[in-house]
């Protein structure tokens, strides 16, 4: 399947964590003026809750995301 390049960029929440390596989990990403749900894959693991960037598609709904703390919400 084909990347989704509409994704890439958009900012989510991790509705189960990921476990790095081991294996994805799901995160919903506000994207295409709603929010869809995506396997998230990151490079270590990332509990539920967790603000995450997408910063690549894999196609099939699969992502690649890293933790994210927004720089323009720090008091």
């Amino acid at each position: 399947m084909p990347a989704d390049e509409a994704v890439i960029g958009c900012t989510g929440r991790l509705l189960i964590g990921t476990r790095g390596s081991d294996g994805p989990g799901e995160v919903l990403v506000r994207v295409r003026g709603g929010t869809e749900a995506f396997l998230a894959w990151s490079p270590e693991p990332l509990p539920v809750g967790t603000t995450v960037l997408v910063i690549e598609s894999r196609g099939a709904r699969q992502v690649d995301v890293i933790e994210w703390d927004a720089p323009l919400d720090a008091p």
